[in-house]
């Protein structure tokens, strides 16, 4: 039975009007045993289905909440999903996952998909650095909450991890190591993220005396495997090459370590690898993966709950007090940089 039958066309079947359909389904008390059995007896034989977003339309209140990422080939932001949808099933709501392919253009679309769906509010990782997408987003009046990125020069929640605190944990270690030459594969250089880590990489240099240059830094267009082992073939190139790599997230890693194996290079003897993000691949690489670990599940649930918070304060007509949650990351060894120099 097609799913385009409304509630009129029930009402025209059991002979009676659209108000008592709607009562049979909303308020089925209110309605006299024999005429509920007869709207009922319509709503079967027609196959109606209710439409709950039109209903939740009507109340001015969805039961939705968005999800935009990065990137969801990438294991960090499906346990940020996690995080997100668990919180978001406590509390009776559904999760729609968008991923913006970190582009500034698709993460529009999402955002304008969002608006029209009217979601509860919206958890987001921003693909565009010039914070166009959010301005326009914002006059939506759609709550939302940033991703694993601190909220500078908005008013809204944020949940993120100190990425300075991260680049530095992992140059340290590999200066406490011995390395001296260090080079960084970061990504896209537009994403605060990346421009963090560097940040973070470079004190830790600073800490040990060692010169900005000692860091040489090869972006890539994208935080994926095929990008690590393009960047691990311009390693390979450098007439100075570096004994120790640290990469802006563990599927870089990941591809800089495979570019590595297939040259005859040896990890971590001829060169010691670092990743960020801890994701589960990273332990089950042929040379088990040091990196850095961000909380991922804790910061998807964190900031859905963040979210609820300021709906559920909209609703009670109570203030909302915008947060800023910074998580502290945690640098997890294993034998990938733990080469004796």
């Amino acid at each position: 039975m097609s799913q385009s039958v409304g509630i009129k066309d029930v009402a025209r079947a059991a002979g009676v009007s659209v108000g008592t359909v709607s009562n049979v389904i909303n308020r089925p008390d209110t309605v006299a045993t024999e005429t509920r059995a007869r709207v009922l007896s319509a709503i079967d034989r027609l196959g109606y289905v209710r439409s709950e977003s039109a209903r939740q339309l009507r109340a001015g209140r969805s039961r939705i909440m968005g999800l935009l990422v990065l990137d969801m080939g990438n294991p960090f932001f499906v346990d940020v999903a996690r995080g997100a949808e668990r919180a978001a099933r406590d509390a009776g709501l559904g999760v729609m996952v968008c991923n913006s392919a970190q582009s500034a253009g698709e993460e529009a679309e999402y955002l304008s998909l969002f608006a029209e769906q009217r979601v509860r509010g919206v958890l987001l990782t921003p693909a565009d650095a010039t914070g166009r997408n959010i301005e326009t987003f914002r006059r939506h009046n759609i709550p939302f909450v940033l991703v694993d990125r601190v909220a500078e020069g908005t008013t809204e929640c944020s949940v993120s991890v100190d990425d300075v605190a991260g680049g530095a944990l992992a140059v340290r270690h590999l200066v406490d190591a011995g390395h001296r030459t260090i080079a960084y594969v970061s990504g896209p250089p537009g994403l605060n993220q990346v421009r963090d880590r560097r940040t973070g990489a470079l004190n830790a240099l600073a800490e040990a005396g060692l010169a900005p240059d000692r860091l040489r830094e090869l972006p890539t267009e994208r935080l994926d495997v095929a990008a690590g082992r393009d960047a691990g073939a311009r390693l390979l190139g450098l007439a100075d090459r570096p004994t120790a790599v640290f990469c802006a997230n563990d599927l870089l890693a990941l591809g800089v370590l495979q570019a590595m194996y297939a040259a005859g290079i040896t990890v971590p003897d001829d060169l010691a690898i670092v990743g960020y993000d801890d994701i589960e691949f990273a332990a089950a690489a042929a040379v088990p993966l040091t990196s850095v670990r961000q909380p991922a599940v804790t910061m998807g649930a964190l900031a859905a709950e963040l979210l609820l918070e300021e709906t559920e304060a909209e609703t009670a007509a109570r203030r909302h007090e915008h947060r800023r949650v910074v998580l502290q990351p945690e640098l997890v060894v294993r034998r990938s940089s733990l080469s004796a120099r």
